[in-house]
């Protein structure tokens, strides 16, 4: 069994829109029906203050795992018996795996996008442009540091957040990084082989909303990427594809984390087209 630890309000915040289900709880459910697994994986409110009880019952009820999100990712570390990798550089958990009698913290946010990455090219060697310093912005910086990406020309708004996520690439990730400050366009380097917004931009209802980036500068073969799944054909996607470039959505992303959580839970390679179909649902794409 598995359980998700969140609020109403922040799926609300990561979707968009309220829809008429969890989307997470219907992708990783269509798995287990569609691998015979007799589990279930919960969508269930805890407060801040009760976070310590909830992972004590997750211990005490023989839970595989659970994953978490704000405001939990990293007050949740206190509780778990050691960290992964690439949750260790973050300083951020989504994703908890039961090993033997102990809790182990993951984050598969990087790594879910890298896996979708992985199925158009090799992050190794790869320049990358990235709009965002938040959360996925320093998943995903860090995964692709840790997969051999050369060097990120990381965008942001704000500068304190910027520098941290800059300093933190740079200095623990050990890659290459330059930072651009501003609201302006931003201009695509020349040799950048992905681009990628990691910001909220384009989120649901503000569907048309447009990027501080200078899209003249998207070339055919070029890799670009949004995280945003709702809708999965954001303003991004649509001018990648009238320019030729390949094309990752927000759903690719959302997809390979699920996978790679129902893997550390159950040791079972699920069907990511089964997972994919759960979420079109959910959200309506034909």
């Amino acid at each position: 069994m598995t359980k998700e630890l969140n609020f109403k309000q922040e799926l609300t915040a990561c979707f968009g829109k309220p829809v008429a289900e969890n989307p997470t709880q219907a992708m990783v459910e269509a798995a287990y029906i569609h691998h015979n697994l007799a589990w279930r994986y919960l969508t269930v409110e805890v407060d801040p203050a009760d976070l310590a009880d909830a992972v004590r019952g997750a211990r005490a009820m023989g839970f595989r795992g659970f994953n978490c999100t704000i405001p939990h990712k990293v007050a949740v570390i206190q509780h778990l018996d050691s960290l992964g990798e690439s949750a260790s550089l973050m300083g951020a958990v989504n994703c908890v795996v039961r090993r033997g009698d102990r809790l182990i913290g993951e984050n598969t946010d990087g790594l879910g996008f890298v896996q979708s990455l992985r199925t158009l090219t090799d992050p190794k060697g790869k320049r990358v442009l990235m709009l965002g310093a938040g959360g996925a912005a320093r998943a995903i910086g860090v995964e692709l540091a840790l997969a051999g990406a050369s060097h990120i020309t990381l965008v942001n708004r704000s500068a304190e957040r910027g520098n941290a996520l800059a300093t933190l690439l740079r200095d623990k990730a050990k890659i290459a990084c330059d930072l651009v400050l501003g609201t302006a366009d931003a201009k695509i380097p020349e040799g950048t082989d992905v681009v990628i917004n990691a910001t909220s931009i384009g989120l649901y209802p503000d569907v048309n909303a447009r990027l501080p980036l200078d899209t003249a500068g998207l070339k055919p073969g070029m890799v670009v990427a949004d995280v945003i799944p709702n809708p999965p054909a954001t303003r991004l996607v649509r001018e990648a594809r009238a320019k030729g470039c390949m094309v990752i959505d927000g759903l690719g992303m959302l997809v390979n984390q699920g996978v790679i959580g129902i893997r550390h839970w159950s040791g079972i390679d699920p069907d990511p087209a089964v997972m994919r179909k759960a979420l079109e649902d959910v959200f309506g794409v034909s």
